[in-house]
């Protein structure tokens, strides 16, 4: 059973971030954990959860061995412990709380999934249930964010094991369980169900895919934005696009032009250090905001974590900076969300060397983010895929991988003040309440371990 249990769980796993009309076949994957948690010991447990972590991940990043080499081994495997974590905790709160542990299986996989998420040194954020709804805007909101996704396939998951196991269920309930599930499934995913979300102040953004380009050949590929989209207000270059401050040539663009320019370069500390950092230029060429990258990424040359968080007060509204890595975090963007933000500007370079699925994984991100907070995105990419995306998480401009010199530009709304700016989504709150479940199980299970150390009253 647990061999069975590990093939349905990959087969559904990479099926679900295969197309996303098969991600509900998440459930599947969702199942087979839940199932896992049977197993009869806890070294069983936590070694089938691992292994099942190591099936799930190591295809999908395979591209960190071209990053890294050697090293993405121990990285593979500590994406795989969380998976193994979570079996063998589940298989505790089963012994310590039986079938009410099914009730508790969904707040343990969010908590764990938002402590790898977020929260110490080695987060990372990507293929967790959540992104592969990407295209499912409807569904994560519902949700309540992209934890909450897991949390809730989760519970089905958990119902579906109850109904299997409990002969007390009539076979005809558990067959209407699944006949009700995948139509709504299905429904909710399809693009009438979704607004265009296109409401609200205009701001027209443009930008174009450059991959470390040399200073000269920044301001004739911005003629060329310019050109293709002549309207626009603010245009975009991603991170890195300059190994220091932003050049006099292209800030006299900005000059020349009357534009505000959005751009990634280095913010020089001395000694060596440097925060990596988005400049705003504004059309009189002198710049007007910069943000620092707040969550650089880890074993890469990537500056300082940023000291603060601010957002843009721009002429069309208050918008947050995410640098690349920083959107993959809520905890960076639900900062950003408190602040005011009213829309997110998000600098990427990605390189092509890393291949094609690594970008096509990282642009699951921006809609998500878009769906989750109810407002646009703007991603301009080194070597793609940028994206324009509606507040309500549905992409309608993008621009391809490879795509060196390709250009992206629109208009899109940027949410009004008072439509739910500030709140952030209930997942989040979720999140913690999973933690504390996590260190409940735990606590309860080294309680009743130390009990049965203790010596009996006959025996003393």
């Amino acid at each position: 059973m647990t061999l069975v249990c590990g093939v349905v769980g990959l087969v559904c796993f990479h099926l679900a971030y295969y197309s996303s009309l098969l991600s509900p076949l998440m459930l599947g994957y969702a199942w087979a954990l839940v199932e896992l948690t049977r197993v009869q010991t806890g070294r069983r447990a936590f070694l089938s959860g691992f292994f099942l972590g190591l099936g799930s991940f190591v295809p999908q990043m395979g591209f960190l061995w071209t990053i890294f080499g050697i090293p993405a081994v121990p990285l593979w495997c500590v994406l795989a412990f969380w998976i193994g974590l979570f079996v063998w905790v589940g298989r505790l709160a089963r012994q310590q709380f039986g079938n009410g542990a099914l009730l508790l299986l969904p707040l343990l996989w969010i908590g764990l999934e938002y402590f790898r998420s977020e929260l110490y040194f080695l987060r990372f954020s990507w293929l967790n249930m959540g992104y592969a709804f990407a295209e499912w805007p409807l569904l994560v909101k519902t949700c309540g964010g992209v934890y909450g996704v897991g949390a809730a396939f989760m519970l089905l998951a958990c119902f579906h094991s109850f109904c299997w196991h409990d002969r007390r269920w009539p076979l005809w309930r558990f067959q209407i369980f699944w006949l009700v599930f995948f139509p709504v499934a299905v429904l909710v995913a399809l693009p009438p169900f979704v607004s265009s979300g296109r409401t609200g102040w205009p701001l027209r953004v443009a930008g174009i895919q450059l991959e470390f380009p040399a200073m000269l050949e920044v301001p004739p590929a911005l003629d060329r934005v310019l050109l293709a989209h002549p309207k626009t207000d603010l245009f975009v270059l991603s991170e890195y696009t300059f190994d220091g401050a932003v050049p006099k040539r292209v800030r006299d663009w900005c000059r020349k032009n009357g534009k505000h320019l959005l751009v990634g370069g280095k913010d020089d500390l001395g000694d060596g250090r440097y925060h990596n950092t988005a400049f705003v230029v504004g059309p009189d060429g002198e710049i007007v905001f910069q943000q620092a990258k707040a969550v650089p990424i880890q074993f890469f040359k990537d500056g300082l974590p940023a000291p603060e968080q601010k957002v843009w007060n721009s002429p069309w509204g208050m918008l947050g900076i995410c640098i690349c890595y920083d959107s993959s975090f809520t905890r960076v963007t639900d900062e950003l969300v408190r602040q005011g933000a009213q829309a997110i500007i998000v600098p990427v370079m990605d390189m092509t060397e890393w291949g094609t699925h690594q970008h096509e994984l990282h642009s699951r991100v921006a809609p998500v983010r878009a769906a989750e907070y109810r407002m646009p995105v703007f991603r301009v990419c080194s070597s793609g895929i940028s994206q324009l995306v509606s507040k309500n998480g549905t992409v309608f401009e993008s621009a391809p991988f490879p795509g060196q010199g390709e250009i992206i530009g629109g208009a899109t709304a940027v949410r009004l003040p008072g439509e739910g700016i500030g709140r952030l989504p209930f997942d989040r709150c979720l999140a913690w309440l999973g933690l504390a479940g996590v260190a409940l199980t735990l606590g309860v299970a080294l309680k009743h371990r130390f009990q049965r150390k203790q010596p009996s009253p006959a025996t003393s």
